[in-house]
């Protein structure tokens, strides 16, 4: 069960959309290899917005996730791909409907 999530906004600037797509899209085999983060999903808002939102069961494995390999990515990549820096928002999951 998922108690805790992210949701990430993110803009990108004028002419790197593509390249926020395929960052995001790079991000998921990643995210597979983390235990803790039982959803994970790249989105687009809009023509120049875009969003991750993640869901795992506690806060340790929010942690793990915000400490990772795609945070860090994300991080290095923000100054090159968003006009400005990411929107990170802890929240809480009310109610979830997950496969299996």
């Amino acid at each position: 069960m998922v108690k805790v999530a992210l949701f990430v906004r993110l803009e990108a600037k004028p002419g790197k959309e593509k390249e926020v797509e395929s960052f995001l899209m790079s991000g998921l085999p990643i995210v597979n290899e983390e235990l803790a983060t039982t959803a994970w999903f790249g989105i687009r808002l809009g023509p120049s917005t875009f969003g991750i939102f993640d869901a795992f069961p506690d806060e340790a494995g929010r942690q793990a996730h915000l400490s990772g390999k795609v945070a860090a990515a994300l991080m290095a990549k923000a100054g090159e791909l968003l006009s400005e820096p990411p929107s990170i928002e802890n929240v809480d999951v009310l109610a979830a409907k997950l496969p299996g």
